[in-house]
């Protein structure tokens, strides 16, 4: 082999070979959707990134269904847009997921507010499970720059790591106070999809991989 190409198979190997040696496997190949259903044409594939399309909406997720897991994704977020979008846990693969699935865990800009002159809930801050537990907010990358972000679910439990940082640390069985009094009847299921929920903003997702804990 030429020793000029060693790099660029080194490169291409060692993501494959650090997901194997800590357990994760990738749920996105960079190319095309295998694996995934739902609305997949809410999605188009850009540079090995999932970036949801203008003015769709919709829940893309995963074929295959997940008890406890830690999912790890990297999200961009697009400049002067609120980014809202959302991890879907635990969907049964209808409904809306923020109330039909255990939670949607919220992906939307620190901005939102600013860009949109509208009042956010602190329960629907970027991390929060949506309208029951808020996450601590400030810890985005500036919109344009890829965030890393980590979720583990185990039983009722969800933690979120944003940038490193730990911004939701609740148990969902404890929750009983809902946003505008809206129950969420999927919050104790103990299995479902992952998946991302899109509210029609270019949310930019790659580098998705799962670690099952059952």
């Amino acid at each position: 082999m030429n020793a000029r190409f060693l790099p660029l198979l080194l490169a291409a190997l060692l993501p494959a070979a650090l997901h194997a040696a800590d357990g994760f496997t990738p749920l996105f190949n960079g190319k095309n959707l295998d694996g995934w259903t739902g609305k997949t044409d809410a999605v188009a594939i850009v540079d090995g990134a999932l970036v949801w399309q203008p003015k769709k909406g919709g829940t893309l997720y995963t074929a295959a269904e997940y008890a406890d897991f830690v999912l790890r994704f990297e999200f961009r977020l697009p400049p002067g847009n609120p980014g809202n979008n959302g991890v879907a846990i635990r969907y049964p693969g209808k409904g809306d997921p923020a109330y039909s699935g255990m939670c949607e865990c919220q992906i939307i800009s620190d901005d939102y507010e600013k860009i949109t002159k509208r009042k956010l809930d602190p329960r629907q801050a970027h991390g929060s499970a949506y309208g029951m537990v808020a996450a601590k907010r400030g810890l985005q990358k500036p919109a344009g720059e890829w965030n890393t972000e980590e979720i583990t679910v185990r039983g009722s439990s969800l933690k979120v790591v944003l940038n490193g940082s730990v911004i939701l640390d609740a148990d969902l069985a404890d929750v009983t106070d809902y946003m505008a009094n809206r129950p969420h009847p999927g919050k104790n299921l103990k299995r479902g999809h992952v998946g991302f929920a899109g509210h029609n903003d270019p949310v930019a997702f790659r580098n998705i991989s799962i670690k099952p804990l059952d």
